[in-house]
């Protein structure tokens, strides 16, 4: 078999491969996030059952049962919760806890935070699209990132662009990046779109992006 051939089947291959590894990745970190959110809870209670009657109920410890009953137990909380978010039980339940979270100092700032920053990408932002681009790592490279605050330069009142940037392909993890407004890149893509763009490793994406940061025009004066 020639070289080229090798080659095509090679890039045909990974090319084939590559969306389903990424599924992969984003749906593995999900599932072992979610079961070992509840394991704690489920084990000693399968353990508990299995002890009653180890011929019949030995497979309940059998670690196959425990990951999918801690994983669906952990989905029916998220279910439930929000479910009860959208009811005013629910809702002042939730201020309670808020409350309690702010009195301990660490998971005051950590809390406060995470909410912060989901509320920020969940809204439309005033004046400044939300998803931009930035020169990241270097001048002839752009990287995707979202607005959550435009700040001012101490001293000479510059606006500045507080962007997240997330990583590929989980997007909870980046860099958070300071960037002067004039150096942003805006785009006319929803937070959703981004997104999945992120996600996919560029696989999902329109036709189109811009790259270049807009060229500011003076207004014409008159004679």
């Amino acid at each position: 078999m020639r070289m080229s051939n090798l080659q095509r089947l090679f890039l045909t291959g990974l090319l084939t491969l590559l969306p389903i590894w990424l599924t992969w990745v984003v749906v593995k970190f999900v599932f072992v996030l979610l079961s070992d959110t509840s394991r704690p809870l489920i084990d000693p209670l399968l353990a508990n059952l299995a002890a009653t009657n180890p011929q019949a109920l030995g497979w309940l410890t059998e670690r196959w049962f425990a990951t999918a009953l801690a994983l669906a137990a952990t989905l029916g909380v998220i279910l439930l919760s929000g479910v009860m978010a959208r009811r005013v039980f629910g809702q002042t339940l939730l201020r309670g806890f808020e409350a309690l979270i702010k009195r301990i100092p660490l998971a005051s700032t950590i809390y406060s935070s995470a909410r912060q920053l989901l509320d920020i990408l969940q809204t439309k932002p005033d004046g400044t699209q939300r998803v931009v681009l930035i020169d990241f790592p270097h001048t002839e490279m752009k990287s995707i990132g979202f607005v959550t605050r435009v700040l001012k330069e101490q001293g000479t009142g510059r606006e500045l662009a507080a962007v997240y940037v997330p990583t590929t392909p989980n997007p909870t993890s980046g860099y958070l990046e300071i960037v002067p407004v004039e150096k942003i890149t805006p785009t006319d893509w929803s937070v959703d779109q981004a997104m999945s763009f992120i996600i996919s490793g560029g696989a999902v994406s329109p036709e189109t992006i811009p790259f270049s940061v807009p060229v500011a025009t003076d207004a014409p004066t008159s004679n």
